[in-house]
């Protein structure tokens, strides 16, 4: 090859234009845009200064969600315990396998370079402990209930159903999943609202969730406006519960008075950014508790 040849090909080397990443929401099991269209500008904080766009849902992204997992609902909550925690511990492996991407991802949303680092090794490590509840908290909730005459009667635990969960906006990463883990545990399904601050880590996540043996439509990531989106999911009628996380108050009272038609349960709570990171607290299977039933059984004995 001649000289100037190589020349021109280092020339096109040095000036090849990178693939930049299109950020999609994960609904049912795939990566998906925004029906509308829309989307929001998000900018990189690690020292590039771009601006990125991110997916806006709309309402009927919201419902193509919920319907999404409510067609995952029968499948997911009918597997074994056990077999829902091997799945659990294969998102671990997988979030494992992207702890560089996810910790980049966070540095991109405003993190320094240490606390991204702890952010994404805390969400590990949850995944981690709510695989092991996975068949466990049955036998905490569960009881064999004293009663006089020729019968048994007992209590088991059992799924909500489809629960709408808004993500904390701090820690993104950790709070997304310290937030969703315990409503899948449990057997339910859910539709997320990712974190306004950086929705960016949620989508990342959204793809270590699609490699981890989790059924489509178990776990549904939407990224938009928390108030645009959350009423509309609030009066749907397939929508069992609503996990409301640092939320403000003015939102929190319309989302509840949505709710209130179908009978919704409404679960809000306000962590501090700290304690998202006290594993004693947030991986106590009371977490597991907000989101079941509990069924009563009468048999009766006797010839």
């Amino acid at each position: 090859m001649a000289p100037g040849d190589q020349d021109s090909g280092g020339d096109e080397a040095r000036a090849r234009v990178g693939v930049r990443k299109a950020y999609k929401m994960f609904v049912g099991g795939a990566f998906v845009r925004s029906e509308s269209g829309r989307y929001t500008q998000v900018r990189d904080h690690s020292g590039a200064g771009a601006v990125e766009n991110i997916p806006r849902a709309s309402r009927k992204d919201g419902r193509d969600a919920v319907l999404a997992a409510a067609g995952a609902l029968g499948g997911w909550s009918s597997r074994s315990a056990y077999n829902r925690g091997q799945i659990l511990y294969r998102l671990a492996e997988m979030l494992e396998a992207r702890r560089a991407e996810l910790a980049a991802s966070l540095e991109r949303g405003g993190r320094d370079a240490g606390a991204a680092e702890r952010e994404v090794v805390s969400a590990i490590d949850r995944a981690v402990a709510y695989a092991g509840w996975a068949d466990k908290y049955q036998s905490l909730f569960s009881s064999l209930n004293p009663v006089s005459g020729p019968h048994f009667t007992f209590t088991v635990p059992e799924p909500m159903g489809v629960v709408v969960i808004a993500a904390p906006p701090r820690p993104a990463l950790l709070g997304l999943a310290g937030a969703l883990l315990p409503v899948i545990t449990a057997g339910n399904t859910c539709v997320v609202l990712a974190s306004e601050a950086d929705p960016r880590t949620a989508l990342v996540l959204g793809e270590a969730l699609a490699t981890s043996d989790l059924p489509g439509g178990v776990v549904n990531l939407l990224t938009g406006q928390l108030a645009e989106v959350l009423p509309h999911l609030a009066a749907h009628m397939e929508v069992a519960a609503l996990d409301l996380h640092g939320v403000d108050a003015a939102l929190a009272k319309r989302l509840e008075e949505a709710a209130a038609a179908s009978v919704k349960r409404v679960r809000a709570r306000s962590l501090g950014e700290a304690e998202w990171f006290d594993d004693a607290a947030t991986t106590s299977p009371r977490w597991i508790e907000r989101f079941i039933e509990m069924k009563t059984i009468w048999h009766p004995v006797g010839p």
